[in-house]
């Protein structure tokens, strides 16, 4: 029989010791992810700016560190019928750069045209640049990009799986940005999937919108695509092929607010939302696909329907969202809001996809944030907000075309909901603050 000297003893006792140690920090970890209380926040009492102030425009413009646009276009695409033929248009017509970051990026039909129109272009000599996220991602391989790398594209993987970023893997990038020489740029809720454009038996393609920018805003879109793309590949992006001078004829007010996490989880995100509606006068419209407003947002809604008389209307998955446990815990929070008057409507066609925030029918917010924690906490997000009249009016008309094609939940309803709708709802408090 072998016996253990004392150095092989002092060893494996060692190993047991850190293998206990990395254990109980990971399950320490876990447990400040799943309970942390989060961010209690309020905005300070407010002096009465009107939305359409100097005044307001400066504080919005200093509170998210964003630069004010004036000169910039904005079209809005609904659907993926309709903005994925003006992305590929827009890629087709490249000259000097491609920029493509998504944080879901799944093989299919869609991604095979886009694929083949990047490739294209990097044969033409474009600089050609995809940043994917590595967990939204996960079903994509690399050689799905086969093509597009011999003909001299680059693709990169943000935060993929490696030890020495395991402290920080639960940050994702959840940016859906396509910029085209620095001059044209898309943003909002949609990545490059099918299930964005095609039907699949009885599940109908997701509802969501993007919009085309062109003009000023555009190098603000473009630099933060560049901030990922550094984490991910450690280039920094430089030249007029990805920043020339553009400017478009258009008057408009434009932030482009990119948001990051931060220790404490006071993203500009966070601030951009928060400030917004807690300066709604009229009325507060939400499109959202994840519902789930922390004390503080919810807090501020029902302020904004008891001491203002805004009207606060949200439309939200119905039966066909994609994330069943995070609807059943949106549906555990309706009760405060629809005691304080909110409408809430059901999308009832399909996944509704959209990220979108009308205040006033003035201001309009479109991206890539979800009313959730992990968009205000947890992710890199992107997104535009406009002071723009036509914008606003555009978005309002999905508003109203989504609200017709959604139940309405009234409290009696929701308060009547059966034992087997709450059940779920314990489960997705635990893990609230991760969805």
């Amino acid at each position: 029989m072998h016996a253990i000297l004392p150095a092989e003893m002092t060893v494996s006792t060692g190993f047991v010791v850190i293998a206990t140690l990395a254990i109980l920090a990971q399950s320490l970890v876990l447990f400040v992810a799943l309970f942390d209380p989060g961010l209690r926040y309020r905005i300070s009492p407010a002096r009465g700016e009107s939305l359409d102030s100097p005044e307001f425009l400066y504080q919005l413009e200093a509170l998210t560190d964003a630069k004010l646009n004036r000169h910039t276009s904005l079209e809005v695409f609904t659907n993926g019928e309709s903005f994925y033929p003006a992305e590929l248009k827009a890629i087709g017509a490249a000259r000097r750069s491609v920029n493509l970051e998504n944080y879901i990026f799944q093989s299919g039909e869609v991604a095979r045209q886009v694929v083949g129109a990047l490739t294209e272009r990097a044969r033409a000599g474009v600089r050609v640049n995809v940043v994917l996220d590595a967990l939204g991602s996960l079903s994509t391989t690399d050689s799905f990009f086969r093509e597009l790398s011999q003909a001299g594209g680059h693709v990169a993987w943000y935060n993929s799986a490696r030890w020495n970023r395991l402290p920080r893997y639960n940050n994702r990038t959840h940016r859906e940005i396509l910029v085209v020489d620095g001059e044209t740029a898309f943003v909002g809720g949609a990545g490059t999937a099918d299930h964005w454009l095609l039907d699949k038996g009885k599940k109908r393609r997701w509802r969501d919108t993007m919009v085309r920018v062109q003009g000023d805003a555009v190098p603000n879109l473009q630099a933060s695509f560049a901030e990922n793309w550094l984490e991910a590949c450690g280039e920094i992006l430089s030249g007029p092929e990805y920043f020339p001078i553009c400017e478009a004829a258009a008057e408009s007010s434009v932030l482009v607010i990119n948001s990051t996490p931060s220790a404490g989880g006071s993203t500009r995100a966070r601030m951009l939302f928060q400030m917004l509606i807690a300066s709604a006068q009229r009325s507060i419209q939400i499109t959202t696909p994840y519902f789930l407003p922390d004390r503080s947002l919810r807090d501020e809604l029902v302020r904004a329907m008891r001491d203002r008389g805004v009207e606060v209307s949200i439309v939200v998955p119905g039966a066909h969202s994609d994330h069943q446990l995070t609807r059943s815990s949106s549906r555990a929070a309706y009760g405060k809001l629809l005691q304080a008057g909110a409408r809430i409507y059901e999308y009832q066609p399909a996944m509704i996809h959209a990220k979108i925030l009308i205040i006033d029918g003035l201001w309009s917010v479109v991206g890539s944030t979800n009313f959730d924690n992990r968009s205000f906490g947890l992710n890199d997000e992107i997104n535009l907000a406009a002071f723009e009249r036509k914008l606003s009016e555009r978005l309002q008309q999905d508003f109203a075309a989504d609200v017709a094609a959604s139940r309405q939940i009234s409290y009696e309803r929701w308060r009547r909901r059966s034992v087997f709708e709450r059940a779920p709802e314990l489960v997705g408090w635990v893990f609230e603050r991760q969805q």
